[in-house]
């Protein structure tokens, strides 16, 4: 969609409720409020006003802002590869014991990857964004590849999708045991037509002794594979159980065992992705990367950054974050596509407190927010997960992110949004 020079980005402030200037907001074709008559002004503000509840036990009402969310961007991105790890949809009438057993509504859960290649993001299948080793089992994972990466084909979209040993218990297993687990899941996605990103494995952080033992995993692994993979790093905030990976609890010495790794297979590693929430390690990893490896941003704190880079070099991105704000990535990566780093900033930084709180400690609940904004925004019809996890966040939590998404402008529509968020703190009491 072509903006004319009246559509383009300003930077406004907004005042919090006692007056004070608050916080920054995007603005993109804002709707002209002012020419609004003042009785309909007070009812809108009436009508939409709403009832919070705050850490500290009190109630206080809150009125969303009046700006509306960035447009369509003219395609996909051209300067940077940005991936959207995708959340899935679960079947909130079916009839399972949600912590056993994950049932998924297919029609939405493919919707909504639609929706994100309409705005021009490759997609990121499978990944922990998507409840791996958090609800969604192996078979379900496998129905879920098979029916996105088909789409991705009908769509002539990019779609990459997450392999890892997860349908193997970590009891008794050994290494030949984990390289079969890869190596079947790894399959299974080429068999697709997908392109393999090779998860980390509880498994193998349970079983592997010394880094040697991860070498020759990864490197058997990565000998067998089609085509290049990316390679992710997660780091233990994201998943306790991957403590010590790399066979090292020490930061330093778990990169130059990973940097080895990538060395010597760096024809079969088209990148990494890196989510240590680390921005300065990451960009030491950034630099040591062999030629022609990419680096791919995990960090859901310090993305914007990342991805503008500096004199000698950027990330592409990876990020769950994206999925719950993908509007004003999009929006952001097509100003960095023409240059305009500025403008840039002026749409993604807002977004950043949005995302700290979303992924605030403990971190692997960070899909309870991107799965309720999804549902605030009409993209699924309830607030139901895989696993039950629409518990795993307080009602004061998601009342925040209430706040913070309308602050970067996320709120597609604001009256729906917080109907929406109304029906939620009425469960808990809150009316």
């Amino acid at each position: 969609m072509e903006r004319n020079a009246e559509q383009q980005p300003s930077f406004l402030w907004r005042s919090d409720n006692e007056g004070n200037p608050a916080y920054p907001l995007p603005t993109w074709r804002r709707e002209n409020v002012a020419d609004r008559n003042p009785k309909e002004k007070r009812r809108d503000k009436m009508t939409e006003q709403i009832l919070l509840p705050h850490a500290d036990g009190s109630l206080a009402l809150y009125a969303p802002g009046d700006h509306a969310v960035p447009g369509e961007p003219p395609g996909p991105p051209r300067s940077r590869i940005a991936y959207a790890a995708a959340h899935v949809v679960g079947d909130p009438l079916a009839d399972v014991d949600p912590t056993s057993r994950a049932v998924l509504d297919w029609e939405a859960t493919i919707a909504y990857r639609r929706y994100l290649w309409s705005l021009g993001f490759s997609v990121a299948e499978a990944m922990d964004t998507a409840q791996r080793g958090m609800g969604l089992d192996w078979q379900s994972t496998k129905e879920l590849i098979r029916r996105s990466v088909a789409e991705a084909r009908d769509q002539g979209a990019e779609i990459a999708c997450g392999a890892g040993t997860d349908h193997l218990q970590p009891v008794d297993a050994n290494l030949e045991d984990v390289k079969a687990a890869y190596e079947e899941q790894c399959e299974f996605v080429e068999g697709e037509g997908g392109r393999v990103i090779l998860m980390a494995s509880r498994a193998l952080a349970a079983v592997a002794k010394t880094p040697e033992d991860y070498a020759g995993v990864y490197g058997s692994i990565l000998a067998q594979v089609s085509n290049p993979v990316i390679l992710h790093w997660l780091g233990d905030m994201f998943d306790p159980e991957l403590e010590g990976y790399w066979g090292h609890r020490d930061l330093d010495d778990a990169m130059e065992v990973c940097l080895s790794i990538i060395g010597d297979h760096a024809e079969k590693v088209d990148g990494i992705k890196v989510s240590l929430l680390d921005k300065d390690r990451e960009l030491e990893m950034r630099r040591r990367l062999p030629e022609g490896v990419k680096m791919y941003t995990g960090d859901d704190f310090n993305y914007p950054e990342l991805i503008r880079g500096d004199e000698e070099s950027f990330s592409h991105a990876l990020l769950g974050i994206f999925d719950a704000i993908a509007p004003a990535a999009a929006a952001a990566l097509a100003a960095l596509d023409t240059g305009d780093t500025d403008r840039y900033e002026e749409i993604l930084v807002p977004t950043v407190p949005l995302s700290r709180h979303i992924f605030k400690a403990p971190t692997q609940y960070y899909k309870t927010g991107v799965v309720f904004l999804a549902y605030l925004n009409g993209h699924q019809d309830h607030f139901r997960m895989v696993g039950g996890l629409e518990s795993a966040r307080s009602v004061v939590h998601l009342s925040e992110l209430f706040v913070l998404a309308d602050k970067a402008g996320l709120l597609l529509d604001r009256e729906r949004a917080a109907e929406r968020m109304r029906r939620v703190l009425a469960v808990a009491g809150v009316t």
